[in-house]
Order: C-alpha cells, then structure tokens, then sequence
C-alpha cells in the first residue's frame, strides 16, 4: 500500500487533487519500488496534475530533491519509451525549480539527458520515430536546467555541448517531420550562447555556426533561389506552419548571438556568407506567420538580426526589377497622370514596391513594421529603436533605400496648416517622438529623420520645426545651421508650389503657418516699453542669481555653452582678427 491509502495503480481523482506533498511522497515511493508500468502511471498523473507549476512550496524541497535523484535511476536502467517520457516529463517541472537542481545537477546526470536526447552519438542518424518524444524531452529539460543552474552552465562548456546541439542539428536539418527537436535543439544553443560569450565566439568560427544557422532557416523557409541573393516569393502561397515559424525564430535568436559583434571583427571574406543572410531575413520579411502575433514576432527577430548584419551587405534588401518586370514598371508609369510626376517614382505592380527601378518590398515591410510599433505606444526603447537604428544606417549608406524612405515619410509638403507634430501620418508620429521623454527614443528618431533630410538642417527644419529639432541640433553643435558630417548626393529637394507661396508666413519654431499677429508694443509709448524691458531683464537677473535658470550662448562651433564663456570666446576671436588686420 502507498502512503495515503492509494493502492499501487490507483491515480487521484482530477475533481480533488492532493496536496503537492502527497503527490510526490506517492510518485517517489513508487520510483524507489514500483516496476516500469507502475511508475509510468505515476508519473503520468504527477505530470498531467503540475504541467502549470512553476512555484514550489519551500517545505517540499526535500522530497523533490529525492524525486529527481530517483528519476535519474530510473533513466539509467532499460525501460519502455513511454516510461522514459513520463520521468522526462516529470523531471521538466522539478527542474523550474533553481534549488532542487543544486544536488541533481552532476555530471553523470547530464551525461544521462544528453544520451537520451541523442547528443552523444555522432554516427548514428535519426531513423526511429518512436525515439522522438524521448530526444525533446531531454532537451526541454536541458534547457530548464541550463537556464537555472550554474553549475550545468559550466558542465555545458566542459562536455562541449555547443559541438554536439550542431551536429544533432546537421543531422535533422532537411527533415521536416522533425520540427519539434530542430526547436528545442536551436532554443538550447540560444542559451548556451546568451550565457557564455566563449561559446559565441566556438559557434562562429570553429563549429561554422553562421552557415549552419542560415540552412536552417532557409529550410524553415522552403527558400528556391533565382539568383545569387535573390529568392523567390510566392505572395499567394500559404503561411508558414507553426512548427516551421517556432524553429525560425530559434534560429534567428541563436544567429543574433552567434553575430552580435560581427560590425566590429567584419572581415572581407565574410561579405558572402553575411550578404545570403541578409538574402535569407529579406524573404522572411516578405512572408508571414500562421498568426498576426506569430508574423510580428518572426519580424522583430528578422530585424534584430539585421541590426547585426555589416551595413555593407544590406544592399540585398532591395533588387533590380527583372525584364518583366522593367516593362510593367513602365506601363505603370505611362499610366499615371501627367500632374502626378511626384508620385510617379514609387508604384505598386502585382504586390510589388517599386521605386527607381528597384524592388523595395522589403523596406517597405521595415517601415510598416516600424508604424506598427509607434501605434503600439509602449516599450518603445525594446520594441522601436532596433528597426528605426536599422532604417538609419540602411539610409545613410544606401542611396536608394534613403530616396524611398523619404517619398514615404517626408513626401513634398503641401498643407502647413497644421504643426508637423500634429496628425496621423509616420511623419507626425516621428517628430511626436523627437520630444519623447526616453533620451535614446528621441535621439533615434530625430536621426532618423536628419538623414533622411541628407543631415541639412534647413531641410530637417522645414519638415519638424525649430523647437522639435534644437535637442538633435544642440547635441550636434548644428543650432547656427550647417549639414552634418557624413556626405550625400547633392540633389536638390523641390518645393511644391503650395509649400513656396505659404513660406513667409510660417513659423520657423513651431514649423507650420500662423497668421499675423498684432504687436503687443505697438501701442506702447517708449516709457512703457522701457519699463517692461527692465522688469524683464531684472527677473531674468533674479532666476539666474538663484541658479533657477542658466543663460546660455552658442559657441563658434555650433554647441551651446554658459553666455559668459560664448562671450569670452567670442572676444578672443575678434582680438586675433584686429591683430591680424
């Protein structure tokens, strides 16, 4: 008899479960004497019971120590598969627990698991179905494991477990029907290389993580190629599976750690390898998830990523038209109105985006992307600043990905009735954000929009008004005026016939048209006027006495500094001016 009365093939009742503490004092009785059908059982109703547990109560601790010691016996011996499941099931939930790892996390028991999940036979390929279950549950408990303790991290680096999750994954990579360990194999390398940066450094160059990495994905993706970087969309084909989309975005997080450094060691030879990557996320832009939510997240990956990838090879985000496409191109043009030459650059042929000649379907799902996340109104630092970084180096190093973006977000301005601000479209959503209280937020978005402008301030203030833009101007010691530092194409922007006659009047502060106002000191005599300058001027003086405010002068160099220093500099420069003369 068990304790609690229950004979050895009973299973508690689903409408009153017993307490935690009857369960395993129960499941490990039976592990310590039971034979391997009764055990099954067991653990089985433990299993289905706590499948949602993921807090314990401190005064079982004990007994889930000794539970999981047990299990890992009960692995060693030759039982059926389906009772290898039950305690790999069961052994998953204990291990959501940090302190019952502590003694269990050894050696030998991680020899046990990698055996079980097929980790430690080179030669031996993946024939039998049956043995499935038992491989992903083994890695789901490795994961567990190695997520929460630190001694199966180091037990990881010493069994070189990195070496052996690739060559499982070698093994099973063109296998469809064995999505399940593809994602739990490539979930466990994203662990082991979030947590051990030697490990990134052995996944890139000594176990060739990036190629490896990169089939993966183009088998997730079922990707034909029609040239070199290029690959062929099926705009009507059906979405990815779950399974298909769950391996993606594995892989895609393991990538992101294999490359994380990638912009800083780039080398020459590298230029192929990360240009078919960027081939390979330029496809799963352009395809979508069995769900919204599964399609955003892939995409939030696939940008990740790319944030990664040398702005060098990201001009394979967007491709020349192919000969057809070349002449429905020029069909589409003859076709619009002559009154609408603005718009003719960028048409929309057979679900494709074409601007100049090139296929910008990808930065066009980017800038999607990106609105997406501003309507979102939150987690603005995690979820928005990769994309608008990404948008911004694709801008400043390539000259047509630059041209398209500002069609779309800084079309030629025609109504200035309203501050730039205000409105619904990307334009007045990214300058909303160059006053955003999160410094990195604003800072990104009024760059973004500055190179968009080709880094020329007057340009910058005519799109986002002066006091939008005096914190990028001020940091950029740009607020005399002037362009920045980097160098674009001197083709002039040209100004709508509706932008030119409502110029005079629009206010360079806050960017858009005001009608005249009457002057207050019109009607003052010159005593009025005088005194009302002297109150001012003495409370100024009385804010700036109590450090309330500081006033502040620009330097000759653009950058503001204390009045009295700007003063200073400037008395200095007209000193060696008279000495020269």
């Amino acid at each position: 008899r068990l304790p609690g009365g229950s004979g050895l093939g009973a299973q508690s009742g689903r409408g009153s479960p017993a307490p935690a503490a009857m369960d395993e004092e129960r499941a490990l009785y039976i592990v310590r004497a039971g034979e391997a059908g009764a055990i099954e059982r067991v653990l089985r109703d433990y299993s289905d019971k706590h499948r949602a547990t993921f807090k314990f109560e401190s005064t079982d601790e004990d007994k889930r120590k000794k539970l999981c010691e047990g299990i890992f016996k009960v692995l060693i011996k030759d039982i059926p598969t389906t009772c290898q499941v039950s305690c790999l099931e069961v052994l998953r939930i204990l291990s959501r627990d940090k302190k019952v790892l502590v003694p269990v996390t050894t050696k030998e028991n991680m020899q046990i698991l990698l055996r079980l999940a097929k980790l430690n036979e080179l030669d031996d390929s993946l024939e039998k179905v049956s043995e499935f279950p038992v491989i992903v549950e083994s890695l789901k408990c490795l994961c567990n494991i190695v997520f929460n303790s630190q001694m199966a991290q180091q037990l990881s680096l010493e069994l070189n477990l990195a070496a052996k999750l690739c060559n499982l994954l070698r093994k099973c990579k063109d296998r469809k029907f064995i999505n399940d360990i593809k994602c739990f194999d490539l979930r466990l390398l994203f662990l082991l290389s979030l947590l051990h940066t030697d490990i990134r450094s052995q996944l890139r160059y000594e176990l060739q993580g990036l190629p490896l990495l990169t089939q993966i994905l183009e088998s997730a993706f079922s990707i034909k190629w029609t040239d070199e970087y290029e690959s062929a969309i099926d705009h009507n084909g059906p979405p990815l599976s779950p399974q298909e989309t769950d391996c993606a975005i594995e892989a895609l997080k393991a990538l992101f750690n294999v490359t994380v450094d990638s912009w800083k060691v780039h080398k020459e030879s590298d230029s192929h390898q990360f240009r078919v990557m960027a081939a390979v996320l330029r496809h799963c832009l352009l395809i979508v998830g069995p769900t919204e939510d599964k399609t955003e997240e892939l995409h939030s990956n696939a940008v990740n990523l790319l944030s990664n990838v040398p702005v060098s090879c990201l001009d394979v985000l967007i491709c020349p038209l192919t000969h057809e496409e070349t002449a429905q191109e020029a069909t589409t043009l003859d076709e619009l109105p002559s009154n609408k030459t603005a718009e003719k650059e960028t048409v929309l042929k057979n679900n494709t985006m074409v601007y100049n000649g090139m296929n910008m379907e990808a930065i066009h799902v980017l800038l999607n992307f990106m609105e997406k996340r501003i309507d979102k109104g939150s987690s603005y630092r995690e979820g928005l600043t990769p994309v608008l970084s990404l948008l911004t180096e694709c801008s400043r190093a390539h000259r047509n990905i630059r041209k398209f973006l500002k069609d779309q977000v800084l079309p030629p301005l025609r109504d200035v009735t309203n501050r730039p601000e205000v409105g619904s479209t990307v334009r007045n959503k990214l300058v909303r954000l160059m006053t955003h209280v999160d410094l990195g937020v604003k800072q990104i978005a009024a760059e973004f929009l500055f190179v968009l402008c080709k880094e020329r301030v007057d340009s910058l203030l005519k799109y986002t008004g002066y006091g939008n833009a005096a914190g990028l101007l001020a940091a950029r010691g740009l607020l005399a005026g002037g362009r920045g530092d980097n160098w674009y194409s001197e083709d002039e922007d040209t100004d709508t016939e509706e932008y030119k006659n409502a110029k005079p009047n629009i206010n360079l502060i806050t960017g858009h048209l005001e009608e005249p106002m009457p002057n207050p000191i019109d009607e003052m005599t010159e005593e009025q006027k005088e005194y009302e300058a002297m109150k001012l001027v003495n409370m100024l003086d009385k804010l700036s006495r109590e450090e309330l405010l500081k006033p502040m002068g620009l330097k000759p160099d653009g950058t503001i500094t204390p009045l009295e220093e700007a003063l200073n500099q400037y008395s200095v420069i007209e000193e060696t001016s008279s000495d020269t003369d």
